[in-house]
């Protein structure tokens, strides 16, 4: 694939000065003038590129590499040709990440419609009451409720909507398309294309009657340093608050019920959803797919594997695994006797043909 132009190679910046940026050991100096210009997939990697790798998978690949260098650790430091600058780092993946992050700064938020435009568009509108520090952009078509107040730096997409009283931070990304309401945002936060937060959560009380609706007053609370993705929808709470802690990392199309609370530093990946009143701890990842029911626990530092079903509380640092979720070495032997059955099966029904 060609560089496009929505995210074109930069100038360029020296192998020595990259390295000394992210930490990581360039091994031959007299290769510190060579000029990087983007980052590239082992396959393809062009002059100008760097690249990565964390296994031996990579050894053919490498082979027809072009790349100006290549990260990966000492471990593999041998496969790489003699060609090749190598850099060392401890963990490649996160120096390469930093690597991209210098780049191609723009491609770490949602990029603006208007990328040449400043300050508050004619054609958005915005409350009178609402109160917005110095250097907020706000694109066209957005609305900006009565008594919002935004931070310095923070950018409101196109066609993005924020209810009446909303608080968001500064150096905050509302992409296209948003909705934010009852809602309070913390600083340094990025909300994707289409998100939905702040509406109200899924309760009702059946009847004789029906289904009968339950008011949902509560708020959404949006810590420092958190990423929603595009299309995911954060419910208000019932009464008290629907918390995402610092740091936490949601991708698109996940569905968090109201009431519910996770942690810091969480990793929830797409089309997971997570049913009412359920906490989630501190440093906890759950793979996509998942879904989790309303009202359990699930410990700080534990892992859920894709596309499994938790029904109860997962202790502290576990790994889970299947439907329902258990632990994970349960879950494997599991699969392992139903595949044998099966074959076994297949294989007594092949003699009596």
């Amino acid at each position: 694939m060609e560089h496009n132009h929505f995210f074109p190679p930069r100038e360029g910046v020296s192998l020595a000065s990259l390295a000394a940026q992210i930490g990581a050991e360039l091994q031959d100096a007299g290769a510190g003038e060579r000029v990087i210009r983007s980052v590239a997939p082992v396959y393809r990697a062009k002059q100008g590129d760097i690249c990565y790798i964390l296994s031996r998978r990579s050894k053919e690949e490498l082979k027809t590499c072009e790349a100006s260098a290549i990260l990966c650790d000492k471990a593999l430091k041998s496969l790489i040709p003699d060609h090749i600058p190598v850099l060392l780092a401890p963990s490649p993946a996160m120096a390469f990440a930093q690597a991209g992050g210098l780049l191609h700064p723009e491609a770490l938020r949602p990029v603006p419609v208007s990328p040449s435009m400043a300050g508050i568009s004619p054609a958005a509108f915005v409350d009178p009451t609402a109160r917005l520090e110095p250097d907020v952009l706000v694109e066209p078509m957005a609305v900006i409720g009565a008594d919002v107040e935004i931070g310095e730096g923070s950018r409101i997409g196109a066609g993005t909507v924020i209810g009446a009283g909303v608080r968001i931070g500064r150096g905050c990304t509302i992409a296209a398309g948003a909705t934010i309401q009852s809602a309070l945002i913390g600083n340094n936060v990025i909300i994707h294309n289409g998100a939905r937060v702040g509406q109200d959560g899924f309760g009702y009380a059946p009847g004789p009657r029906g289904m009968l609706k339950i008011v949902q007053i509560g708020r959404v609370i949006i810590q420092d340093n958190v990423e929603i993705g595009a299309n995911t929808t954060i419910d208000r709470g019932t009464m008290d608050d629907t918390v995402i802690g610092e740091g936490t990392k949601i991708d698109n199309l996940v569905q968090i019920g109201h009431n519910v609370r996770i942690g810091r530093h969480c990793g929830i990946v797409a089309q997971v959803g997570i049913a009412g009143s359920t906490k989630v701890g501190d440093g906890v990842m759950i793979g996509g797919a998942c879904g989790v029911n309303g009202h359990v626990t699930i410990g700080d530092g534990a892992q859920i594997a894709a596309m499994s079903g938790v029904l109860s509380d997962v202790p502290p640092g576990e790994r889970y695994g299947g439907i329902p979720a258990r632990p994970m070495k349960d879950f494997l032997k599991d699969v392992a006797a139903a595949l044998s059955q099966s074959e076994s099966r297949k294989q007594k029904g092949g003699k009596n043909d």
